[in-house]
């Protein structure tokens, strides 16, 4: 049963969410929503360490706390706060035992980790037709905190710049910023497909991703020329934020920076391997959805075949990505740019 709070009574709420990149860019509506509609409401974070910095840097947020001695070290500090709320984003083990420590009045949202589990082990779509950022708003219910329908925030430092010796003069014209990193191998659009992409366009790009993503990131730009401009493992995540929000259109695979890319609205085209929209992560612009365009093979049966991801293909033929068609990727992003 739904219980709402007074709002005169709530003056502290703690959002728990320790990872990762995307996930927390998605709980940026909710903390916007809160700090708009409980103005005098104090807004606390415990997340990882490694993550702090991404809320450090939302100024509707008071104070960060980080998970780095330990759960019992944190949850002395934590207590010290007296919240009146704990909202719950991440709704692991770790999680309950922090608002069962706390003992103040707490929500979380539903995972859906059986209509997760269905999909993906036998291929049953339970699952709602509703974004996980929609899932999220069912935690600040009892807050009569609603979403405002405007979408994912990222905030840059005001210090974060890009070395201009980094950058040729021939890319100030504008380019197409694309994603070549993800967490699991299965996620990521293959080297020889975004050569196959661009050379459908004329395109001139920049590649982004971390160090591990560097080799990839070269044989890319072997293959393109000199339209094509490796940064990936050069840049941190505010300067590849930076070079996103800066691009004309975005090409990526579904990993962090393409929920950063939803957060300025960029016209965006999501390669899909393994993983599939209908669990929920896809790009969130609910006021330009025509923005954002999901590129994926319907037609592959094993799919999807976790909604994480493997270091290999479990079927050793990799179809999701391999069979998706370079020309309608080209068509689309040329498309995209042009329009906006």
């Amino acid at each position: 049963m739904l219980f709402l709070l007074k709002s005169s009574a709530v003056r502290k709420i703690l959002f728990i969410r320790f990872s990762s990149i995307g996930d927390i860019v998605l709980t940026s509506p909710l903390i916007r929503c809160v700090k708009a509609q409980l103005p005098d409401a104090e807004i606390h974070v415990a997340t990882k360490p490694q993550y702090a910095a991404l809320y450090e840097s939302n100024p509707g947020i008071t104070k960060v706390h980080k998970l780095q001695n330990g759960l019992g070290d944190l949850i002395r500090d934590l207590k010290k706060e007296n919240f009146s709320f704990v909202v719950d984003l991440h709704k692991n083990l770790r999680s309950f035992r922090i608002r069962i420590a706390l003992g103040k009045p707490s929500a979380s949202f539903p995972k859906l980790n059986l209509q997760k589990y269905l999909l993906v082990r036998f291929k049953l779509n339970f699952m709602p037709d509703a974004h996980i950022v929609d899932r999220y708003f069912e935690a600040v219910k009892p807050l009569n905190v609603k979403n405002d329908g405007a979408g994912l925030d990222f905030f840059i430092p005001e210090n974060t710049f890009i070395p201009k010796d980094l950058i040729p003069d021939f890319f100030t014209n504008g380019y197409c910023a694309v994603v070549i990193g993800g967490q699991y191998f299965t996620k990521i659009f293959p080297v020889e497909k975004i050569i196959e992409v661009f050379n459908e366009n004329d395109l001139p790009i920049i590649l982004l991703g971390g160090r591990e993503d560097a080799d990839r990131g070269n044989r890319i730009a072997k293959g393109l020329g000199c339209r094509a401009l490796n940064l990936a493992g050069k840049l941190d995540l505010n300067q590849s934020a930076l070079c996103i929000k800066n691009a004309t259109c975005v090409l990526t695979n579904d990993t962090g920076l393409m929920h950063i890319s939803a957060a300025f609205r960029k016209p965006t085209v999501s390669v899909w391997g393994n993983t599939v929209p209908s669990l929920g992560m896809y790009p969130y612009m609910p006021r330009t959805a025509e923005k954002s365009v999901i590129v994926e093979n319907t037609q592959i049966k094993c799919r999807p075949c976790s909604k994480l991801g493997f270091p290999s293909c479990p079927k050793k033929h990799f179809d999701c990505m391999n069979t998706i068609d370079a020309k309608s990727v080209s068509d689309v992003l040329q498309s995209l740019r042009l329009k906006y």
